[in-house]
């Protein structure tokens, strides 16, 4: 039997590392094997780009070699991690994919869904979750959480401006309303175990199938 793939999305201090490692728990405490991951990362080829990209000393890279960049690095986490670990019947929670990629190098920096899906079918085969759980959350509270667990030293891409990151939630929004039955958004505000009883309400559906 196939396992299940979920994944958190959402934009910056939404939540997404501690959700994800609450729901792994969770899962395994029902007898689940379970792998967690993210993105970018996961593979030692990809936390290696991880370090190219979030970098904050030299240049950077322009939007069309980020998400090449990410593609790549996605391309050997589903290969080397990801369908592995769902082949032999195990759950896969990962901290941000594909829609990240959508999100940020397509809606904050406006390439073409279209390309960024093309870069996604050739470098990974298409492979999709079987449910993203969107985390939403006031901006600023969002920026509150992130300066409080970052003491302000941002990654390159979390240290974008306030407008990049609103086209950023905006992107996502507009996926999770194009694919309702992948997505499961839900508000990302109060204490953490608040959050986690929405998210497990949200995949209970994959528990019993």
């Amino acid at each position: 039997m196939s396992g299940r793939f979920i994944v958190f999305e959402g934009g910056e201090g939404v939540g997404k590392s501690t959700q994800s490692r609450m729901l792994a728990e969770a899962l395994r405490g029902r007898g689940i094997e379970v792998v967690t991951t993210r993105e970018p990362g996961g593979t030692r080829g990809a936390e290696a780009i991880r370090a190219l990209l979030l970098a904050t000393d030299g240049p950077g890279f322009g939007a069309r070699a980020e998400a090449l960049l990410f593609a790549a690095a996605r391309s050997d986490h589903v290969e080397t991690l990801i369908r592995p670990a769902l082949a032999r019947g195990a759950w896969v929670v990962c901290d941000r994919y594909l829609d990240s990629s959508r999100a940020y190098q397509g809606g904050g920096s406006g390439l073409e869904d279209a390309d960024i899906l093309t870069l996604h079918r050739i470098g990974s085969a298409g492979l999709l979750p079987d449910c993203t759980v969107l985390l939403t959350l006031d901006p600023t509270e969002a920026a509150a959480r992130v300066m409080q667990r970052d003491a302000g030293a941002l990654d390159r891409i979390g240290g974008r401006a306030a407008d990049y990151h609103a086209r950023v939630a905006a992107a996502f929004q507009r996926f999770a309303d194009a694919e309702p039955a992948r997505f499961a958004v839900m508000e990302a505000e109060g204490a953490p175990e608040e959050v986690h009883a929405r998210v497990l309400a949200a995949v209970e559906h994959l528990c019993a199938s």
